[in-house]
């Protein structure tokens, strides 16, 4: 039985010493012999349609001897994507306002149909159909995943049309030039030589060694980074906490973020709009974070609106598989043995798309159980948006 990987490299050995007709036929005869799902196999190996596999096997089939024409090279149809050179980022941009991504991977998956993306691409006016669009999403690293068992609430029938709704707000500010920031507190960390998931390479029969057990008392320190994502400029900003995640924190850190960065790289900024979780330190129903968010504004002088994720979501915000991925791909397998190790680790996740990262330390306090008065929400500035007012809303200074 083939693997992937063996079929991969028994084609790429074989098709370049055949013409384009013994190349069909040889596939056709190859996706056959593998039975069930074999022109999948193929297809996907080689790149080659399903429909021309098809046509193959039919031409196998037939009595009468095939035709001899073999196609000149340079020969036949040309890729739908080289007729329209943009069709690949109208392709992406109807896939991803409901992009999903597991948070510790980068990899990317859909959930809208072949067939619902065919006909909005039609209706656009290109010429294309489901079976290519589902190579093309190959190529563009997306695939068909099950169901998985989250558990973290249930689905809010508005949730489809909240993620359309943040999409289209961060399209207008974006091309306003307007600063839009994805945030989140990274899971809690320990501080010390504890084992860290993941591998890295060392010498051979000599490992890292770490504690044989991971249990932490009461004392003992952790960390509690809190990451600011900007969207238009792929630029990462980690405050990395060392007491409690209180919302407190959370608009520290986003002020922290805007006097070290962001005010420099948007010094004409009259809005900032935060894509948020819809529940921890910065959920929409906590209290101490509109009023927070009240000092900030009024401090910078500028709207900030603010849209929500609906419960049960927290996947789908940007910064969990734009920034805190490639920060766990970044310390994997590294025992995070202090506060300048992890910053230090932080500071230096970068990717090939060109993604760059600031860390600073926070030793400041951040009490719990802060009370926030009737009186004092009355004060703030807040204007509900008309669509779902409680997940998406501004703040005036």
């Amino acid at each position: 039985m083939h693997t992937e990987q063996q079929l991969a490299s028994k084609l790429k050995t074989v098709l370049p010493h055949l013409n384009e007709k013994q190349r069909r036929l040889f596939l056709a005869a190859e996706a056959k012999a593998l039975g069930w799902g074999g022109i999948s196999k193929v297809a996907q190996a080689t790149g080659v349609s399903r429909v021309t596999i098809y046509k193959a096997l039919e031409e196998i089939k037939m009595d009468s001897p095939v035709s001899e024409m073999v196609r000149l090279p340079g020969g036949g149809r040309k890729k739908v994507d080289q007729y329209h050179p943009d069709l690949l980022r109208e392709l992406e941009s109807l896939v991803e306002p409901v992009t999903r991504g597991d948070p510790e991977s980068p990899l990317r998956w859909t959930c809208k149909s072949t067939r619902q993306l065919s006909k909005e691409l039609v209706r656009q006016g290109y010429q294309i159909s489901h079976v290519t669009i589902a190579d093309l999403l190959h190529n563009l690293d997306y695939s068909l995943q099950a169901n998985a068992k989250t558990l973290e609430g249930g689905k809010h029938p508005d949730r489809d049309a909240q993620f359309k709704y943040i999409n289209e707000k961060v399209k207008q500010l974006l091309k306003r030039g307007q600063p839009v920031i994805s945030v989140d507190t990274k899971k809690k960390e320990l501080v010390g030589n504890f084992k860290n998931s993941g591998r890295e390479w060392q010498p051979k029969g000599a490992p890292e060694e770490v504690k044989v057990h991971d249990f932490a008392g009461k004392d003992s320190p952790k960390v509690i980074p809190y990451g600011i994502y900007d969207i238009g400029k792929n630029i990462g900003w980690v405050n990395v906490g060392c007491d409690h995640d209180t919302a407190s924190f959370a608009v520290a850190s986003i002020r922290r973020w805007w006097l070290s960065m962001g005010k420099e790289i948007y010094p004409d900024a009259k809005e900032l709009m935060i894509c948020a979780d819809g529940g921890g330190s910065n959920g929409y129903r906590v209290r101490l974070w509109k009023v927070e968010l009240q000092s900030f504004a009024t401090e910078a002088g500028f709207r900030i609106t603010t849209c929500h994720f609906p419960p049960g979501t927290s996947k789908w915000n940007k910064i969990e598989h734009r920034l805190f991925s490639h920060i766990s791909m970044n310390w994997r397998g590294r025992p995070l043995v202090s506060h300048e190790v992890i910053v230090k680790l932080i500071g230096n996740t970068s990717t090939q798309q060109g993604l760059r990262v600031k860390a600073k330390l926070d030793k400041r306090k951040y009490p719990t159980k802060v009370k926030v008065s009737n009186q004092e929400m009355k004060q703030i500035k807040l204007k509900p948006h008309n669509f779902h007012g409680e997940w998406n809303y501004s703040i005036n200074p």
